[in-house]
């Protein structure tokens, strides 16, 4: 291995790194806030590509029916007053697809809030009511929830993969584009906004609270249904966004979600579903060891990155207290 090809590697690494750092992140503030691990990250992450890619070419992607489906539900399931900030934001999100499949440069808003409004339908029509249910329970409803948004993306888009284009073409340098340092900036201002956001607004200490204790924070007015909900929000913002960066450089197509949010749960794992920093460490190191893996040792790089999964929950279950009989 010489200097150029150690550069390519470090460089692959940072740009995968980076995208499965914002999954890890996504991940974790789930979990921590509703104890879900959002299986279907993957699919909500590739729903922005394709839909955008449709929108481009003038037709209504079958991704927003289910959105809007599931907004219907999710307002009859409020009633009241409740239902109508539901379907106003359907009806807002149907108007903007109307309006962007004839504008091309609306596609891209629309995509992420479809994205969005895709992620906060799901934890209200399938999370919410589950309310009291067990961390199993949960990882069955994500992992079916999973197994049903990706039979829904291959007869919405077809099995074929698509790449939009770059917002950026160029590269910079050898190996280098510019769209790969619009994902790298895009992964610094998300940690910066996101530690902004937790730091000093009232909302995120609010969602703070919600993640460290439930019940003090329902005692002191804070409802962990809505801090589940903005969780679900911020988690799908961050995987439209990293989507619709990502989808240039390496195509969309249904399938390929699941891996890049298995990989980013294999990062959050590593920071123990609780810490932020560490998952984002993690992260960086799964990138790089499936660099170096894919360079070496192509044909089994997909099995060594799960391998990581065994020294973490090694020590995990060292942490964790025995069960008494």
């Amino acid at each position: 291995m010489d200097a150029t090809i150690l550069g390519f590697l470090l460089l692959d690494a940072l740009q995968n790194g980076v995208i499965y750092g914002l999954l890890a992140v996504a991940m974790v503030l789930v979990f921590a806030v509703t104890r879900v691990i959002l299986v279907p990250i993957g699919e909500l992450l590739m729903f922005a590509p394709l839909s955008l890619v449709w929108l481009q070419e003038g037709r209504l992607p079958g991704t927003l029916w289910l959105a809007l489906a599931l907004g219907l539900l999710w307002a009859l399931l409020a009633r009241g007053r409740g239902a109508l900030w539901p379907l106003g934001l359907g009806v807002l999100l149907l108007g903007v697809f109307l309006l962007a499949s004839r504008v091309p440069p609306l596609a891209y808003p629309a995509a992420l809030l479809l994205v969005v409004y895709l992620g906060a339908a799901t934890y209200r029509v399938f999370f919410q009511p589950m309310r009291e249910a067990t961390v199993l329970s949960y990882l069955i409803m994500a992992v079916g929830l999973h197994v049903a948004y990706q039979g829904l993306g291959l007869v919405f888009f077809g099995p074929e993969q698509y790449r939009p284009a770059p917002l950026l073409p160029g590269e910079v340098a050898v190996g280098l584009s510019w769209q790969g340092v619009l994902v790298l900036l895009f992964a610094l201002a998300a940690v910066l906004g996101l530690y902004l956001f937790f730091r000093l607004s009232l909302f995120g200490k609010a969602l703070l609270a919600a993640a460290e204790n439930r019940l003090g924070a329902r005692l002191l007015g804070i409802r962990p249904e809505e801090a589940g909900m903005v969780a679900f929000a911020i988690a799908s913002f961050l995987a439209g966004v990293s989507g619709l960066l990502l989808a240039p450089l390496i195509n969309a197509a249904y399938f390929m979600g699941f891996m890049l949010g298995l990989k980013g749960f294999v990062a959050a794992i590593l920071g123990g579903l609780v810490s932020y920093p560490v998952a984002l460490v993690g992260a960086l190191l799964v990138g790089l060891f499936e660099s170096f893996t894919s360079f070496y040792a192509s044909a089994y790089k997909e099995a060594l990155v799960f391998l990581l999964l065994v020294p973490a929950l090694f020590v995990q279950s060292l942490r964790a207290r025995a069960v008494e009989e």
